[in-house]
């Protein structure tokens, strides 16, 4: 078949939906400054769904770095790729502030945190080594976990005895290949909001001898007494060998980093292809990144404030009955029963009739009948955008219970 009459013969489970989806539920488009309240399709909604944990993404000092950056540097500076001419003081002087932050020996900055996550994979394991990974892990971490050329083993989410289960198959294999193992889980999971057990995994690391990688991109900045992450919110900051984080969430911002043994991020640096052969971070990027890092470091207040409009939020929920599962981070998913059609209508219904915009998830992302609404808070949010939203959710899951979104047609021109 040609290809692409085999791409029209099958769109994949959510571009089937594309027709009217798309510009509405998909790719939607929020204008206007980025805050609790946007414009979307001309009219104001309170917006739950940006990663903009901190605030920081209009804090006025945060603003003024990325001008004065801009304006110094320019965006093409510096040309090239790290090794070859694109390093500079200031990535260097980054990576060293990123590294005592996190409480790790070394960094290496990166240019994507998708693209960073699976070309660490690529160049920490080979053909005999084996990899060992959450039920729940990001499709960064899967699409890393399918370059391997070795075996790789999934364990239950979470599930210390499924884990050590796959430890012992993955360390007969070691055994007679003399290769390593590595364990790949994540500090928060970004659907879920609950936290990885990374006290657990670490307990069986003297047992199996295997390395430990997190992805801790909803983490990062949220958790820990100092916002060095999941791992010094449990302790165990120590054992994690490995400490990857986006500056997407916390920061706001673009490009990532990994944490680790010097020897260990001196090997990445020149064996991750993904940064090897692609053009260095822009200056001016570099530049606000040393600026949101420094007011991770000494305004507190932020994340107080991220975390005050969380413990409202979820136990207000709570109070009024609704599940949002096990999440112990800010991720606050709010599931309903329902089919894609009234996922679809619940949407529209927030959106156009309550001023409401978060994130919709549904089936293959979520088990079929659970509808997942996805909230991000942020230290931008007030308490009165906390009453709003829950009583706007009341009024949606009220008419959901009834049946009525379900008699109901799809709305008409939601296309662009």
């Amino acid at each position: 078949m040609d290809l692409f009459e085999k791409i029209a013969a099958n769109r994949g489970p959510l571009g089937i939906h594309s027709h009217y989806a798309h510009g509405y539920f998909a790719f939607p488009k929020l204008e206007g400054e980025i805050k609790p309240r946007m414009i979307f399709r001309g009219k104001e909604v309170l917006t739950w769904s940006l990663n903009n944990y901190l605030g920081l993404a209009n804090h006025p000092e945060v603003r003024q770095a990325d001008a004065e950056g801009a304006a110094e540097y320019g965006m093409a500076l510096p040309m090239g790729a790290r090794m070859m001419s694109g390093n500079s003081n200031l990535h260097e002087q980054l990576e060293n502030e990123l590294a005592e932050f996190v409480m790790k020996p070394d960094c290496m900055l990166l240019n994507f945190g998708y693209q960073g996550v699976v070309s660490i994979i690529d160049a920490m394991v080979g053909r005999h080594d084996v990899i060992v990974y959450d039920a729940e892990s990001h499709a960064c971490i899967i699409d890393g976990v399918r370059l391997h050329a070795g075996k790789r083993f999934v364990y239950v989410h979470n599930d210390m005895a499924s884990l050590e289960k796959q430890l012992e198959r993955a360390k007969r294999i070691t055994d007679e290949t003399g290769g390593g193992i590595l364990v790949i889980t994540e500090g928060v999971f970004g659907m879920s909001g609950n936290q990885g057990d990374l006290r657990g995994v670490v307990k069986l690391k003297e047992k199996y001898q295997f390395r430990l990688f997190v992805d801790d991109a909803h983490g990062f900045g949220t958790m820990g007494t100092t916002g060095a992450g999941t791992g010094e919110e449990q302790g165990i900051q120590d054992g994690i060998d490995l400490y990857f984080s986006t500056f997407a969430k916390s920061m706001a911002s673009i490009g990532a980093f990994v944490a680790g043994p010097e020897n260990v991020i001196e090997y990445l640096r020149y064996n991750m292809r993904s940064q090897i052969f692609a053009k260095s971070l822009p200056m001016p990027l570099v530049v606000g990144a040393l600026k949101r890092l420094e007011l991770l470091r000494t305004r507190p207040e932020l994340k107080e404030n991220l975390w005050t409009i969380v413990r409202a939020l979820q136990s207000g929920l709570r109070e009024k009955g609704f599940n949002i599962g096990t999440t112990t981070s800010p991720v606050t998913p709010v599931l309903l029963e329902g089919q894609i059609s009234d996922a679809t209508q619940v949407t529209f219904d927030l959106r156009e009739n309550h001023g409401i915009f978060c994130s919709i998830v549904v089936y293959p992302v979520v088990p079929k009948g659970v509808i997942m609404l996805r909230i991000i808070p942020t230290a931008s949010h007030s308490l009165d955008d906390v009453a709003i939203t829950i009583k706007a959710f009341e009024a949606v899951q009220e008419k959901l219970s009834k049946g009525l979104y379900s008699k109901a047609e799809v709305p008409a021109g939601l296309q662009n």
